[in-house]
């Protein structure tokens, strides 16, 4: 099972791409900074495997 299907079609525009890494980014700024620092660790995480999915190793495919 993939936690990012990085080949659905949903996920082709970049704006979309980008908001879901900043999102997560901010959020996990957001526990940091009212002391949660797992839920932080966990947004954290959640925001480099969407950075690694979604832009590092993201290949577009063509459309059928």
């Amino acid at each position: 099972m993939k936690i990012i299907d990085a080949d659905h079609p949903a996920y082709r525009p970049l704006w979309v791409r980008i908001v879901i890494v900043g999102f997560s980014a901010l959020w996990a700024l957001f526990e940091f900074w009212h002391g949660n620092a797992v839920w932080g660790a966990v947004f954290l995480g959640i925001a480099a495997l969407a950075t690694w999915k979604l832009f590092i190793t993201w290949r577009p495919k063509d459309p059928d």
